[in-house]
This record gives structure tokens, C-alpha cells and sequence, in this order.
């Protein structure tokens, strides 16, 4: 299985950042300025800290995480979740998830940990991403390149010829 990991990054932060987003922001029920702080920082949690270009914006992200510590603690860890993908050795890759992992489960936010366990079962795809920078969106684009020549090849009298035209279509990769 190769790994999307535009697909975790997205749905982490969906399902931990917005879920512990939310629960602060009850907790702040009879604080209305608070709740208004956090309610309104969806896309800044949200961003990469890099993309972030107005100085207010950045004001703003580092006041809310200077006061609500588990919102920090999954910016952080949405942060270094991100690193992963800047390995290209499997084994460090594999001991980085690992201490990832650990920190996570450590963290006791429950949206954190509910992630990191689901996100195990993906091991084996993530640390296949470090070796061969496949995503499933370059897989479906060659899918969908195949079929095109596919349709374009109808009526070709044999085999060896349409694979023929799909390795020239694809020069980089061979068997």
C-alpha cells in the first residue's frame, strides 16, 4: 500500500485539532472572550506555521498557544508529524514514528491518541513513502494515463504494442 500523506496531514488535523479545538472552546463556556479566541482559530491551527506571512496572524497563533496548553500540544504534534516525510531512510524514519508514536500516546489528549493508534495500522505505507515517494494522486494520474492510451489503442492488433506504449509513456520507471 503506498501511503498519501497529504490525506493524514488533512485528516489530522480535521479530526485531532478541530475536535480539540472544540472541546477547549466548551470548556471556555462562560468566558466569552476566550471562547471567541478559540472559536475563530480554525486556519490558523490548521496552517503550517511557514505559510503564515501577516505578523498578525502569527501574533494571534502564538497568544492562543502561549494560553491553551493542548492546543499546543497538537500544533506541535501536527508540526512534527510533518517531518516524517523529509526521511529517506526507512529505519530512521521507522524510529522518528516511533518516538512520535510514543509522544503522542504520552500526550493523553485523547483525539492525539485516538489518531496515533489509528494512524499504526499505516506503518507499514508510511515508511514505504520514504523509500519511494509515491502518493496514491501520482498513482492515479498513471491510472488514468494508462487509460487513455487504453481508449487510444483500441483496435491495436496485439499486447506487446500497448505495453510498448505505456512504457514510453512512463521513460523513468522501469520493470
Amino acid at each position: 500500500m503506498i501511503f498519501d500523506h497529504f490525506h493524514v496531514i488533512v485528516r489530522y488535523g480535521r479530526e485531532v485539532i478541530d475536535r480539540v479545538r472544540v472541546d477547549e472552546a466548551n470548556r471556555h463556556r462562560n468566558d466569552p472572550i476566550q471562547r471567541k479566541v478559540i472559536k475563530g482559530s480554525r486556519w490558523l491551527l490548521l496552517r503550517n506555521r511557514d505559510s503564515i506571512t501577516r505578523d498578525s496572524d502569527r501574533q494571534r497563533l502564538s497568544d492562543l498557544l502561549k494560553v491553551n496548553h493542548e492546543l499546543a500540544t497538537v500544533h506541535i504534534m501536527k508540526d512534527y508529524l510533518n517531518q516524517v516525510w523529509d526521511h529517506t531512510d526507512p529505519i530512521a524514519a521507522c524510529a522518528w514514528w516511533y518516538q512520535w508514536y510514543r509522544m503522542a500516546i504520552d500526550s493523553g489528549i485523547k483525539p492525539l491518541v485516538h489518531f496515533a493508534t489509528n494512524l499504526a495500522v499505516h506503518l507499514e505505507g508510511l515508511i514505504a513513502y520514504t523509500r519511494y515517494r509515491l502518493t496514491t494522486g501520482v498513482l492515479e494520474g498513471m491510472n488514468n494515463k494508462i487509460k487513455v492510451i487504453k481508449r487510444v489503442a483500441y483496435g491495436f492488433r496485439d499486447d506487446e504494442y500497448f505495453f510498448l506504449r505505456i512504457r514510453h509513456a512512463f521513460p523513468g520507471i522501469r520493470r
